[in-house]
């Protein structure tokens, strides 16, 4: 499980974060949103220990979180690759860093489940589409087997087609693994339709915590409801509502 406990972060003279606490458990989904700026990349950031916590503690189950060896999926999917490497090289990393021997086997069955065709590993960034690109890397962070994925905007530069089609293949995706999700979003709509629990982060603070359900029905704080709103002004909240 995901522990964190009362984090604050501070960036130059301010509080990036202050005072987050909230848990994960495996299989679980955690959607973060908010306005640009609330914080949320930060989080990330401080869950994989890439900027230090003023106070407060991260853990995973009461281990620092780094032991678990979390995983992330970048916001920018062809970005995210070495250019001159070929998408099976970069996929395979993960791997090598931990000492793990390739298994085939286990490869094929998470390209079957992201859709992705075996020969497209062996182009590189640049020839495929951002929606392939997303999907590969998905697996590159799957490819270990982490507890624990982290997603930083996974869909936004996706068009509404792709956008819809990777977040089932990453729902499908958990339900194999069991890893335990947190997803930082800007979709209130893809985080209320595939979250179990939605975290409303602002000005570096968590604003309000509920499963998705009850903060579609009846979000706590005002803040929350005035996102809710406007989610189903746009029509993001129709199919879940």
């Amino acid at each position: 499980m995901l522990n964190v406990d009362g984090i604050s972060v501070r960036g130059g003279t301010r509080l990036r974060l202050q005072d987050v606490s909230f848990t994960l458990a495996r299989g679980q989904t955690l959607a973060v949103v908010g306005e640009s700026g609330a914080g949320k990349s930060t989080l990330i950031d401080a869950i994989l220990g890439l900027v230090p916590c003023h106070s407060g503690h991260v853990t995973w189950d009461a281990a620092p979180v780094r032991d678990c060896r979390p995983a992330l999926v970048m916001q920018e999917p062809r970005s995210a690759f070495n250019p001159r490497m070929s998408l099976r090289r970069s996929v395979m990393e993960p791997l090598v860093a931990k000492r793990i021997t390739p298994d085939q086997q286990h490869l094929d069955q998470l390209c079957h489940g992201l859709e992705i065709p075996p020969d497209l590993l062996d182009r590189r960034p640049s020839e495929v589409s951002i929606g392939q690109a997303q999907r590969v890397g998905i697996l590159r962070a799957l490819i270990a087997a982490p507890p624990l994925v982290l997603f930083d905007e996974p869909l936004s530069a996706l068009d509404a087609v792709t956008q819809k089609h990777s977040a089932r293949l990453i729902a499908q995706m958990q339900r194999a693994q069991g890893f335990a999700a947190l997803i930082v979003t800007h979709d209130l709509g893809y985080a209320a339709a595939f979250a179990d629990h939605i975290a409303v982060l602002r000005a570096g603070r968590v604003e309000e915590l509920s499963t998705a359900p009850a903060f579609v029905d009846a979000p706590a704080s005002a803040y929350g409801r005035r996102l809710r709103d406007a989610a189903f002004a746009l029509g993001a909240l129709e199919h879940v509502a």
